[in-house]
């Protein structure tokens, strides 16, 4: 075999492995009933519940952050957050919310991300939790 053609086959290889890798983090917005259906991770995309308490004490926690956000069917949720509070998150547009529901109705987010408003283009802030 010419070195040109393992080459080429190494390459489609590892595109292959790249699309593969890739296509796990593609998935479709979920909701919270959803989430207490299924034991998987799923995204669920909403809006800060601006009526309900957010709970972030950084004396007592710095990694916990405590808010309530309302899904596209409209049911609103506590979530957990084990990481410190993003800056302006209030002023957040959307967020979606990558995590599980536990056996007590929270859900435990490990990612957040926030749409935030902006004047001239739509800017994202991504959280990740440290667990």
């Amino acid at each position: 075999m010419k070195r040109s053609f393992i080459f080429g086959l190494v390459l489609i290889v590892a595109a292959i492995a790249v699309l593969v890798s890739a296509s796990k983090d593609i998935t479709s917005y979920s909701s919270f009933s959803d989430a207490r259906k299924s034991n998987k991770t799923l995204k669920i995309v909403g809006q800060l519940a601006k009526d309900k308490d957010m709970e972030y004490d950084p004396v007592k926690d710095p990694n916990h952050f405590s808010f309530y956000v309302t899904d596209k069917s409209g049911e609103t949720v506590q979530v957990v957050l084990k990481a410190a509070k993003p800056q302006d998150f209030e002023l957040s547009e959307q967020i979606v919310v990558t995590g599980k529901m536990d056996e007590k109705g929270l859900f435990i987010a490990k990612d957040v991300l926030l749409k935030c408003p902006s004047k001239y283009k739509d800017e994202e802030v991504y959280i990740k939790s440290e667990s």
